[in-house]
């Protein structure tokens, strides 16, 4: 029988205070499990229909959040990017400013916002009201791994999903400080549009890409973490997994960012 994940999981994230042993033990109860979900990518059987379920469910419950999120942070870096453009004298720049901005920062921090605000809470919710009903526990008793059933189809979802956003809201970052730039701010277009390659290239891309899937998988992992080593019952236990999986995944994920960033700057000026 496969082992259960709440003896192997349970420790949980630990409150403020409780020592060193306590967050460690979480940290690698996370670890742990992690492991387990990518080891099972490459054993069958794949979880096809959950995998597509969850995809589905993640893009519903984030999409609308990402495009109210998306247009603010846009405006924003636009104008604020535009008035020093001014300032310097140098404003047809705008267009390489708004476009480097959008695939470096904007699009994966957006990205970091709605995959661990929505989609993450919303599996945190699934998974935490499955355990303290003791599916998990049932599932266990019929054989079946609930990492490979539940975990590894989630954390794919979350990657693939924020992927996506990612894409979603670089599109409407170098749209949107287009269109504000030219008929709010009066740059002129040709200069905007010849720009937006002069700082951003395929290597920039690919790093934005990379950090939103990384984004996506983290927040996933640490959803379903939190999900599976629910201890006590009751609503009040899943509401505080849910407020713990937003906290750790902004986190984790803030952290991830700096560290991606850092990589791929010297990668690229290498």
């Amino acid at each position: 029988m496969v082992d259960k994940a709440a003896d192997r999981w349970s420790s949980g994230l630990p409150a403020l205070g409780a020592g060193m042993a306590a967050p460690m033990q979480g940290v690698g109860g996370l670890l742990s499990m992690s492991a387990d979900a990518v080891k099972f990518l490459f054993r069958r059987p794949f979880q096809g229909r959950e995998f597509l379920e969850q995809s589905w469910f993640v893009a519903r419950v984030s999409l609308m959040p990402t495009l109210l999120v998306a247009i603010p942070f846009t405006v924003l870096v636009s104008f604020t990017l535009n008035i020093l453009l001014r300032e310097l004298g140098a404003a047809d720049l705008s267009g390489a400013g708004a476009a480097f901005g959008a695939v470096t920062q904007v699009g994966p921090m957006v990205t970091v916002l709605i995959v661990a605000g929505a989609g993450a809470t919303a599996m945190c919710a699934d998974l935490g009201s499955r355990t303290i009903r003791e599916e998990i526990d049932a599932l266990e008793v019929l054989g079946i791994n609930p990492v490979q059933r539940l975990v590894t189809p989630r954390m794919l979802a979350s990657g693939l999903v924020a992927l996506l956003l990612n894409s979603l809201v670089v599109i409407i970052g170098i749209l949107g400080g287009y269109f504000f730039s030219i008929f709010i701010q009066g740059v002129n277009p040709g200069a905007f549009a010849a720009g937006i390659t002069l700082l951003t290239g395929v290597p920039e891309v690919i790093i934005s890409c990379v950090k939103a899937a990384l984004f996506g998988l983290i927040a996933g992992l640490v959803a379903c973490y939190r999900g599976l080593s629910i201890s006590g019952g009751g609503a009040k236990a899943v509401g505080n997994a849910v407020n713990e999986t937003v906290v750790y995944a902004f986190m984790a994920l803030f952290v991830v960012n700096v560290v991606v960033t850092a990589i791929g700057i010297r990668m690229t000026s290498g």
